[in-house]
This record gives C-alpha cells, structure tokens and sequence, in this order.
C-alpha cells in the first residue's frame, strides 16, 4: 500500500519537500490542522526557524497531536529547524521552546553560525551509497549527543549530521535544496517499512 506522506506546512521550505515527494511519485498532502494529520501514514517536518515553527504547532494545536503520533511510530523526516524540533533535547533553545523528542540527540541551534557562516559541503552518507550527498547547510545545527538506540549517518567536522532511530531521520542540512533525492528516497524506504508491517 502507498504511504500517505505528510509535509508540516506551517513555516519554511515545506514547498520543496513536497515537489522532492511528487518527483517519487508520493502523493504528498501539506498539513496545517489536526485534521489533515489524521490522513498521513509519516511526516516530513522542513527547515526554517525552530521556534516560530514551535509558536506555530501550539498554535495550531497540532503539537500534541504530533508527539502522540510520534510516540506511537510514525515515520518523520526532520531537516534543520526539523531535527532541532524531533530532538529529545534542545541546546541554546529558549526557555519555552518544546521539541517532540523523538530522536534521542542533542542538538544545538545555530551551531556552525549565522545565516552568513551557511555554507555546502559533501556528506559521505553510507546508507545512500558512496556517492557523497550535495548539502546545503544555513544556519544550520548540529548533533552534541546522541543515545545508544541513535545511528549517526553522516558527520561534518567531526558533528553528526545525519541521524536515525528507527523510522525517524533527521538531517541538519536542506535536501529539498538539492536535485538528488537520496535522502527522501532513505525516509521513504524506512517510512514503507513500518506502514507494511502486518500490525498495521
């Protein structure tokens, strides 16, 4: 069966990922309400700015209703603001910003600099294959901890920037700003993992 995959379409680079989707040939439904959630099998949670994005789940109620989806196993693919708001815990965040805590990281915002320090570098990603991955970093953070559950798929500098635990990937890169769809290609194929397991 087809996943049903969402695109968190509150703030950010939600466009991008959905074209990235459509070019797979995934049906990607933007999702601003409780109600568009209820339709999705997996979730992709774009970059953009961690805590407007925060403000706005609250808003929208919709943060609750992530986590609890979260907590019960949904896919996600976060990319920059998105692995900050799938962390388990949050460096250099404000005192009211909430992540769902879904990956269990540290991560730190705005850990390689401001918007002028972005930068693009190679990401040897093994998961992809050997052909490194384009990616574009602004603004971007990085991971200061991971748990034992997590595996780290990509390092810059010596700072993991790709990870995954489980159905849940997180990228501190923009990979919807890149032609090479490698990345989706990943979540997608642990996204009908999960949905294709007899349980569901």
């Amino acid at each position: 069966m087809a996943v049903k995959v969402g695109v968190l379409a509150l703030q950010g680079a939600f466009a991008l990922h959905t074209r990235a989707l459509e070019r797979l040939g995934v049906a990607a439904i933007e999702v601003r309400t409780q109600e568009d959630l209820v339709g999705v099998d997996a979730l992709v949670i774009p970059g953009g700015e961690s805590t407007a994005i925060s403000k706005l789940l609250e808003a929208n109620h919709l943060f609750d209703a992530i986590a609890s989806r979260l907590a019960g196993g949904m896919p996600a693919l976060g990319t920059c603001a998105g692995m900050i708001l799938l962390a388990n815990d949050v460096l250099d965040g404000r005192a009211d910003q909430r992540s769902f805590g879904a990956l269990d990281i540290a991560v730190r915002r705005n850990a390689f600099g401001r918007q002028v320090d972005s930068f693009e570098a190679e990401v040897h990603v093994a998961a992809i294959g050997d052909q490194p991955f384009h990616g574009v970093f602004i603004r971007a953070p990085y991971v200061e901890w991971s748990g034992p559950g997590v595996e780290v798929l990509g390092v810059i500098d010596g700072r993991p920037v790709v990870c995954r635990q489980g159905p849940v990937l997180a990228t501190a890169f923009h990979p919807e700003l890149s032609d090479d769809l490698r990345i989706h290609e990943l979540f997608l194929s642990g996204s009908h993992a999960v949905t294709d397991t007899p349980e569901r």
